[in-house]
């Protein structure tokens, strides 16, 4: 149980187990249900099985009498699963993850057979890495084993059966529970795969062809062409034949620069300007680059495959935890207090985060990358920036110089983005709206190519000139089509100060604010975005995430975990001993940010944050190399890691005119070869 004191406010819940997964699958399932619409004939053939049955319907009983559910969520019952809130899952107290996902079953299996459980994991396949579990009762550990597919050690009655990310578990991976263990068969029961009822008879939910070879490994075949099983998990003493699970060396966390050759420098242009999101980078860069000071612009990093999977799964994991922050402080009204948000918007913001179908496309976190671990600096899930620069521009310069040290760590976001635009069920035009500025003009026209992609008809909107009332109050473009679907460059927090700003010295008007009345003014950038009618990406709650308030709640949280920093609204004594970075809670761009080192202010910046609550951060220090600060920086789409980029300044703050520095990721043994 963690009971802390928040500036006033009591955090007081159960978090004996909060499983990283639930939150990333329980949306990416449901957008899954709905690509299956979009299949050509000749790949539905894997995907052929019986109807499926209601959600939450009881398909049949694993071993000690455990239910398990169809997770068919086309078919959740609006009624019963009203919101987000609904779909978690919990047993005496304890949160076993969300309905009806296959960890969630995994978990509740062990707990009610078994009184122990396995922790944070970011997706299923994260438990082939674990070495423990946890008794409930006393807390105390069991030691577990991973064996990998073809293992001389059989998998037994009571397992995990892990399967790896791809193919029919795309991105997440799969377990179940083994059943029965035969020579030439497996058993095994599970959720979120089949939504049918078991056959009369069956205590078993499907079961694969296994073979024994000459050796006495054990081999299971693959369900579908292009799934991987892993191996087995099981809670054992004995590890011979087990892999062996170790923490990654801390020195494949280190960042490397590295120089090209002068001869492939050779003043040419490189990007196609004949495309006008790359004609905008031109234009804005004043030429082809990536790095505004000319001494470095030969120069590139290159990381290990190794931190490039650390970063993944504490992306994945964190994403994660920041939902389950986002939920937690709209169930406790005391601590939205701390977020500075106009309380007319506290019911939509609700409403928003119980939408089921509201997800996020993509957000970026800001990360410090050194021996001593991965730290997260915070969570940019409102209109984050550097994606054209991570999805295209590094890749092209890294052509153009000759560069091909592994590969580019960027690759594949504009195919992610696309995928994720494409099952966001947006049904008409998708309007992209920013500002008249250079940098938002190379963004949204590189979102537009992944939107168009993915089929989707858009029009762009500079600012909100040309917006006019509909005869109904609809919000309509210049050319009379209504504005019902939104992609926005702008922060969230520049349409709230349009209604600060209306109800600057009335408190009653603020909290009576009209947020879809038609006025008598043309449209503004707020009555587009709150209009009940307008779907808007990214959605209004991911003011929470992308708040600096949400650390200091994550803290309370998930104290000590190893990716969080310790974040508080007042310095504690510790801070004050070693340092902390003072930070507004809605401030962006690297704006109004301090940093205190003994006492001393080190470094800071302007900016138009300075009436905004702080947090303050333990400091912890970017790596620095040739003088250039190096902040590492991951990208989520639809919940998930979608690719890696760096940031990089002389000044000691990462701002919005920072550089992105051409990234590389290379095998462990070069890295550690350098």
């Amino acid at each position: 149980m963690i009971r802390k004191r928040v500036s006033g406010s009591i955090l007081n819940q159960d978090l004996t187990v909060i499983s990283s997964c639930n939150d990333n699958v329980f949306g990416r399932t449901m957008r899954a249900r709905a690509i299956q619409r979009f299949m050509s004939p000749e790949d539905k053939p894997l995907m052929s099985k019986p109807a499926p049955v209601p959600f939450g319907t009881i398909l049949g009983y694993a071993p000690g009498n455990v239910p398990v559910y169809s997770s068919d969520y086309e078919t959740a019952s609006d009624e019963e699963y009203p919101n987000r809130h609904a779909y978690r899952s919990y047993l005496d107290g304890i949160f076993m993850g969300y309905k009806w996902q296959c960890v969630e079953f995994a978990r509740r299996w062990l707990y009610i057979n078994h009184g122990y459980i396995f922790d944070d994991v970011s997706m299923a396949y994260d438990i082939f890495q674990l070495t423990s579990v946890r008794k409930i009762g006393d807390n105390s550990t069991l030691p577990l084993h991973s064996f990998r597919n073809g293992a001389r050690r059989h998998p037994e009655v009571g397992c995990l059966l892990i399967w790896d990310e791809g193919g029919e578990f795309e991105v997440t991976g799969h377990v179940a529970i083994v059943t029965e263990v035969l020579p030439h068969a497996i058993r095994f029961v599970e959720q979120n795969n089949h939504h049918t009822v078991w056959p009369d008879g069956h205590a078993f939910s499907r079961e694969l062809k296994a073979s024994i070879a000459d050796d006495g490994a054990y081999w299971i075949e693959c369900s579908y062409t292009d799934d991987i099983v892993l191996g087995w998990v099981i809670q054992t003493e004995d590890g011979t034949h087990a892999e062996d699970i170790q923490p990654p060396k801390r020195s494949l966390l280190n960042i490397l620069m590295r120089q090209v050759q002068p001869q492939h420098n050779d003043g040419r242009s490189w990007l196609n300007i004949a495309n006008e999101d790359e004609a905008a980078y031109v234009k804005m860069m004043g030429g082809h680059f990536l790095l505004q000071n000319p001494e470095f612009r030969d120069r590139y990093l290159v990381i290990s495959e190794t931190a490039r999977k650390q970063l993944k799964r504490a992306t994945n994991e964190l994403h994660a935890l920041f939902m389950h922050a986002t939920d937690y402080v709209l169930q406790h009204p005391a601590l939205l207090e701390y977020f500075n948000l106009p309380k007319a918007l506290w019911p939509r913001i609700r409403e928003s985060w119980d939408n089921r179908r509201n997800e996020m496309i993509t957000g970026r976190f800001d990360f410090c990358m050194t021996e001593n671990g991965i730290k997260v600096y915070e969570y940019n899930s409102d209109s984050c920036s550097c994606h054209m620069e991570t999805g295209k521009v590094q890749d092209k310069w890294a052509t153009y110089m000759g560069v091909d040290d592994g590969y580019s760590p960027g690759d594949r976001l504009h195919k992610k983005l696309a995928e994720a635009f494409r099952k966001a069920h947006v049904n008409g035009v998708l309007h992209i709206m920013q500002d008249n500025d250079l940098e938002e003009t190379y963004h949204a026209l590189f979102f537009q190519e992944a939107m168009e992609h993915a089929g989707l008809t858009c029009k762009v909107l500079k600012g909100v000139e040309g917006l006019t009332w509909g005869d109904n109050g609809e919000i309509l473009d210049s050319d009379g089509e209504p504005v019902r679907w939104v992609w926005k460059t702008w922060a969230w927090e520049t349409a709230l100060d349009q209604i600060r700003a209306e109800c600057e010295h009335d408190a009653e008007l603020m909290s009576s604010y009209e947020l879809d009345q038609v006025r008598d003014h043309p449209p503004r950038l707020v009555d587009v975005l709150l209009r009940k009618d307008v779907m808007v990406y990214e959605p209004l709650w991911t003011l929470i995430p992308s708040n600096k308030a949400i650390m200091q709640v994550l803290w309370q949280l998930f104290p000590d975990h190893p990716n969080l920093l310790e974040t508080t609204f007042e310095p504690s004594e510790q801070m004050l001993q070693d340092g902390y970075v003072e930070k507004p809670i809605a401030g962006r761009c690297g704006h109004n940010i301090s940093i205190v080192e003994a006492g001393e202010v080190m470094a800071s910046t302007g900016g138009n944050f300075n009436h905004q609550d702080v947090v303050f951060q333990e400091l912890c220090k970017l790596p620095n190399i040739e003088g250039y600060n190096l902040q590492l920086c991951t990208f989520t789409v639809a919940g998930s890691y979608a690719a890696s980029c760096v940031r990089a300044d002389q000044r000691n703050v990462i701002t919005r005119d920072s550089d992105v520095m051409p990234l590389r990721v290379i095998d462990d043994d070069e890295l550690l070869q350098a």
